[in-house]
């Protein structure tokens, strides 16, 4: 085995964890070699891709993606051989990465499995397979580990990788803003629509319509949109030209610093409404999914909540506007609660402190990163 470590990520969320744990690694043994599959983030952490992110959700929107995630595997699992990797790690994205996890035993690398499947909401039934085909599990959420206590299965709780992104950020709004090429001085809200290309699809017209109907009903905001780094924008050039239009700041790359110079947010389910929280932006959540998916969800899914404040507190903290609830007149009638009701807020901005003392004091990056130089036996 050489100094080379696998990472796999298959969505934006993940392969931001897998360029944070790539700089955790090289800080802490400088001659690794990385490897991998995942996007912009990971390639400009010093990862060698092997191939890009193909992201697909639910039975509708991957039908598409089979050619493209097939010619994925077929890359990943001959990269075995062509660097036999020390450790493999395997983030998140189960349906894809449990199969490389299968094809790693066989050669006996040693598998770390970031970011557990979301077991406890589907597919309980997995926790034994996982738990015969990795080695060790690094887990996000604080009741994840004890989920694996009766397979054997060494789970560790390490923390958010979200939060290493944030520490060292500075806390000054206006400086933030002034940054992102917005005025200083004027209150902003954020809209992140998602990452995957069926989340566009959906929630970008939305998105168009809640930014008219804001203008009308807050004078005095103004509107920034960060899209993932990864996201392709000429295939949605119509209607971001029309956001632009509207005198709505467009990035790529930057939905972080977006987030932490907002005053509040609209937030498509995902990654991003933790970061918000952990930031303690006010949020309302908006989703949409094809409804074929949605309905056989809705009969697989079993928890009550989409969004991770909500999960972990076990109550609404904040609104999710699902469905047929994604509306423009929702969206515009939360953010007014928000705004006008300073109790209601409060009772929000409590929640999230609540939320922030479960992750307090754990750094996620750089805990994988020794979980795989003790897997590797790497001598420093």
């Amino acid at each position: 085995m050489s100094e080379t470590v696998m990472i796999v990520a298959g969505e934006t969320s993940g392969e931001l964890y897998g360029s944070l744990l790539a700089e955790a690694l090289k800080k802490k043994v400088p001659q690794v070699r990385v490897v991998g599959i995942g996007g912009d983030r990971m390639k400009a952490a010093g990862v060698e891709l092997l191939s890009g992110i193909a992201s697909a959700f639910g039975i509708a929107e991957a039908i598409s993606s089979i050619k493209t995630l097939k010619e994925t595997f077929r890359k990943a699992s001959g990269a075995f051989l062509t660097y036999r990797p020390s450790v493999l790690v395997l983030i998140d994205y189960p349906d894809f990465n449990l199969r490389l996890a299968a094809e790693a035993r066989k050669l006996n690398i040693p598998v770390l499995y970031y970011v557990s499947p979301q077991v406890w909401a589907w597919r309980r039934g997995r926790v034994k397979k996982i738990a015969g085909l990795v080695d060790r599990m690094a887990v996000i959420l604080p009741f994840e580990a004890e989920i694996y206590r009766d397979t054997g299965l060494d789970a560790e709780f390490v923390g958010h990788p979200v939060l290493d992104e944030i520490r060292g950020m500075k806390a000054d709004k206006r400086g933030l803003k002034a940054e992102l090429g917005l005025v200083p001085d004027v209150p902003l809200i954020s809209l992140l629509p998602g990452s995957r290309p069926h989340e566009l699809e959906r929630l970008l017209p939305l998105v168009l319509e809640t930014v008219r109907a804001c203008k009308r009903s807050f004078p005095g905001y103004q509107y920034c949109i960060p899209f993932a780094p990864n996201t392709d924008l000429v295939k949605h050039l119509q209607i971001v030209d029309l956001l632009k239009a509207e005198g709505v700041k467009v990035n790529k790359g930057k939905s972080l610093l977006t987030l932490a110079a907002s005053d509040h947010a609209v937030i498509a389910s995902g990654t991003a409404t933790l970061q918000a929280v952990l930031l303690g932006v006010p949020l309302v959540v908006m989703y949409k999914l094809f409804p074929l998916t949605f309905w056989l969800g809705k009969r697989i899914v079993k928890v009550k909540w989409v969004s991770l404040v909500n999960i972990l507190s076990d109550r609404e903290v904040v609104k999710e506007l699902l469905q047929k609830d994604a509306t423009v007149e929702n969206v515009i009638q939360e953010l007014g609660r928000i705004m006008n009701d300073a109790a209601y807020r409060q009772q929000m901005l409590a929640a999230y402190g609540d939320v922030q003392k479960v992750f307090a004091g754990k750094h996620a990056s750089d805990r994988v990163a020794e979980m795989v130089i003790d897997m590797a036996e790497w001598k420093r």
